[in-house]
């Protein structure tokens, strides 16, 4: 029930990449990394966990970059921590039982499992979609026109 950089800089990537491609062309990950300020190889090693689960795809090429392969309202934000981070929990023991000797009679441990499905259910119900209109409340980033 962690969620790391990895989590939040790849939801960053996604974000970004659904912002800035228009009519699907390809963002270049150089640019993400600035825009984003995040280092280019830890970018490139999130990439590729994404292209690996079916996210995004990649063009190589002068005008190569990254594209999402879903639609932004197909792509939830607890996916993308599952995917990036894991399914972690709370206690080691909410996965496997046989970690913890008390499991059978832990009277808390419920409450864990309860704390990390919450969280989950929660990013569920958020999609990439989501995102980006709240990114177009922002001045820096306008909503692309239809012309």
């Amino acid at each position: 029930m962690k969620l790391t950089t990895r989590s939040r800089y790849g939801t960053r990537l996604l974000l970004d990449i659904a912002l800035h491609s228009e009519n699907g062309s390809p963002v270049p990950s150089k640019d993400t990394a600035e825009r984003e300020k995040l280092s280019l190889k830890y970018l490139e090693k999130l990439i590729k966990m994404l292209k690996q689960a079916g996210y995004v795809k990649g063009k190589r090429g002068p005008n190569g970059g990254n594209v999402l392969v879903r639609e932004p309202e197909d792509i939830s934000i607890g996916e993308v921590a599952r995917i990036l981070d894991g399914e972690e929990q709370v206690l080691g023991c909410e996965g496997d039982p046989s970690t913890c000797p008390r499991a059978a009679v832990c009277l808390k441990r419920s409450i864990w499992d309860d704390a990390s499905l919450a969280m989950y259910r929660m990013l569920d119900s958020y999609s990439l979609a989501d995102l980006m209109k709240d990114a177009y409340l922002c001045p820096e980033n306008p909503p692309k026109s239809d012309d």
